[in-house]
């Protein structure tokens, strides 16, 4: 199919920034199959109801003939099932489970794949909330790193969880304790 047979929707009330459409670029060349499993979506007329960003992103990455199941063709859909699907496709009704994300997908690259991370890594994507007169005896504390030095402290922090240095008996937080066991390391030479 000719991307150019495909016209992008006027109307789509989302955007997307240079920095993410970069990153989903990036994401399709990466794992192209990502389209087949998730097609972008078009009308009769074949604009698009879902998928924007994503042709956006074909077209950056100077697609101009894509294969046929990267697009699905929704052609029972009235007008206002049509709008309907334009908001639901773009609306993100889950959260992210922080603590899972810190714990079991920490040595991916998920702020490259869309995840917006809070904070600068992995540390402040495990940090509870704690409300006032919940700190004791916790306290959370906050980095400033250039992208190498987060890197750096991420692997550090992976390898010691490795090692065993991610749990305690006292702390829940396993970044936390990753960090504490660096620590301990470094002091005790």
């Amino acid at each position: 199919m000719k991307l150019s047979e495909i016209k992008p929707n006027g109307k789509n009330p989302r955007s997307i920034n240079n920095q993410n459409a970069e990153r989903l670029a990036k994401s399709i060349e990466e794992f192209p199959r990502m389209m087949e499993l998730r097609p972008i979506v078009v009308d009769d007329d074949s604009v698009i109801l879902g998928g924007n960003m994503r042709y956006f992103a074909l077209k950056k990455l100077g697609y101009k003939d894509i294969p046929d199941n990267w697009v699905v063709k929704a052609s029972d859909l009235t007008a206002a099932q049509k709008r309907e699907f334009v908001i639901k496709d773009n609306s993100g009704f889950g959260e992210w489970n922080w603590d899972l994300l810190a714990n079991e997908w920490d040595d991916l690259p998920l702020a490259d794949w869309g995840v917006d991370v809070p904070g600068f890594g992995i540390d402040e994507i495990e940090a509870p909330e704690l409300r006032d007169g919940d700190r004791e005896p916790y306290i959370q504390m906050t980095f400033t790193l250039h992208d190498s030095q987060a890197e750096t402290l991420n692997d550090a922090m992976r390898k010691a969880k490795e090692e065993g240095g991610g749990k305690s008996a006292v702390n829940e937080n396993g970044n936390g304790n990753a960090l504490y066991f660096i620590a301990e390391r470094f002091l005790n030479g």
